[in-house]
Parts: structure tokens; C-alpha cells; sequence
């Protein structure tokens, strides 16, 4: 991740849970919290309700991956947490992408060229579906 960090501490954690803003999607819950910084920070959390270790850390790294390949559509000074649902168990990483980009546009924290990309893409699946 060129533009992030990860959120480690536990205090920081409560403190994007207590003071942030968060919206929930059928896979996903995200968190976010503004900074005044130039650099986003993103904390993931995949509890045992979700499944055992080996399923918890693929869907960590689904996550991570999933920000990683889209960090630059995101607006800089933010933490974030992402907390994984138990509905996101047996998902696909193109699944749980979508879910992070539905989420990120629900926060309105996509930065506006991307905001009009993904605006244009949803008018056009609308119309191809006629």
C-alpha cells in the first residue's frame, strides 16, 4: 500500500469506533474517521464468528488487497477500519471489492473523478439491461 498505513494499536481502533461514522453492506462494515493527515490509515478486523484462522485471514487478505488495488480512488487523510460480516465467508475477491467501493461511496470518501467513473459505469449497466 503506497499511501497507507495499517491502524495496529487497539486504542486506535476504539478511537475510529467511538468518533467515526460507519456504514454496513451485506459483507462488509467500514469505519471511517478524518484526519488531518496525507496519508490514509486502514485497520482490518475478522472476528472467530466469521469462521476459523485459515478462513479469517484469506478474507483479511481479500480485504487488503481489494483497498490495495483501489487506495487511489480513496480521499488521503482518513483511518478506517473494516469489519468483516460472517455473509462474507465464502465470497470471491471481485465480490468483496465491489462491497469495499459500495461502502467507500456510501461514506462519499471516493475521490470525484472516480465518483463520476463509477456513476457513468452504473448508468451504463442500467441501460445495457433494458
Amino acid at each position: 500500500m503506497i499511501f497507507s498505513e495499517s491502524l495496529k494499536k487497539y486504542g486506535d481502533f476504539q478511537r475510529v469506533y467511538q468518533n467515526g461514522k460507519s456504514y454496513a453492506n451485506k459483507y462488509l462494515v467500514m469505519y471511517i474517521l478524518r484526519q488531518n493527515t496525507r496519508m490514509n490509515r486502514i485497520g482490518i478486523s475478522v472476528s472467530k464468528k466469521v469462521g476459523n484462522s485459515v478462513v479469517r485471514h484469506r478474507i483479511t487478505r481479500l480485504i487488503r488487497e481489494s483497498y490495495r488495488l483501489n487506495e487511489n480512488k480513496f480521499d488521503d487523510g482518513l483511518d478506517i477500519v473494516i469489519v468483516a460480516r460472517p455473509g462474507a465467508k465464502e465470497r470471491d475477491f471481485f465480490t468483496i471489492e465491489s462491497a469495499l467501493i459500495h461502502l467507500g461511496r456510501l461514506h462519499a470518501v471516493l475521490r470525484e473523478a472516480d465518483r463520476k467513473e463509477v456513476k457513468k459505469e452504473n448508468e451504463t449497466n442500467t441501460d445495457s439491461s433494458d
